[in-house]
């Protein structure tokens, strides 16, 4: 089984590495990070850098895709127009159409998430239904058909383990569960704009803002 990780400049590294760790803990899936071409891709702000090992054209029918976002870059995705006919093309064949974070929306401007309940980071969640799609914003993993959706960043690892779960079975999705120890118990209870302050919130935006991680106008 074929998996497929997009990759392209600016993407943010957890929104891969998250789901890859939780798959690449279980047996017989072969897990490729694809691009243009294989090679270096750096990731947002320029820190950090991961390996395509597979270009398009040597990964044309993956069983399952993946499209991580990004704080700096979704936008130059989402008007890629290699990347969209990628997308486009994969998703006729994929048992599992997914994404993370603001990786949504490279879905939504590829035509994928019309009429489909979806998830995204919070920031741009309104950008979703300008796409067709239905936002979900109280959802961290939203699954519509064959396409699931991941809130932002670090809900790839939900996303990673709900795909396992469908893949290998609940119980292979469990033991990986422990096996990579995930049990989150933050320190502050602000993981979500329901739980965060006012002040919080503002700050954090604002942070966002500062950084340019916006394809669309923030909420």
């Amino acid at each position: 089984m074929i998996i497929a990780i997009l990759l392209y400049p600016g993407l943010t590294a957890l929104d891969a590495i998250g789901p890859y760790e939780v798959l690449n803990s279980a047996e017989g899936l072969d897990i490729r990070f694809v691009w243009k071409k294989s090679g270096p891709v750096v990731t947002d702000h320029g820190r950090f850098t991961l390996g395509a090992t597979h270009g398009f054209d040597e990964t044309g029918r993956p069983d399952v895709l993946i499209v991580p976002g990004s704080s700096a870059n979704t936008g130059h995705a989402m008007r890629d127009e290699a990347v969209l006919a990628y997308v486009r093309s994969v998703h006729e064949h994929t048992r599992w159409t997914t994404s993370v974070c603001s990786g949504a929306l490279v879905l939504a401007a590829a035509g994928i998430l019309k009429g489909h309940p979806a998830t995204t980071h919070w920031a741009v969640m309104s950008s979703l239904a300008r796409f067709g799609a239905e936002p979900r914003p109280q959802m961290r993993v939203v699954t519509s058909g064959k396409v699931i959706t991941a809130a932002g960043v670090s809900a790839g690892i939900d996303m990673g383990l709900a795909l396992l779960a469908e893949l290998k079975g609940a119980q292979v999705a469990k033991a990986v569960q422990l096996a990579i120890e995930y049990d989150p118990q933050p320190p502050f209870d602000t993981g979500h704009t329901t739980k965060a302050d006012a002040a919080t919130l503002a700050f954090a935006k604002q942070r966002l803002q500062a950084r340019g991680s916006a394809p669309q106008p923030w909420e």
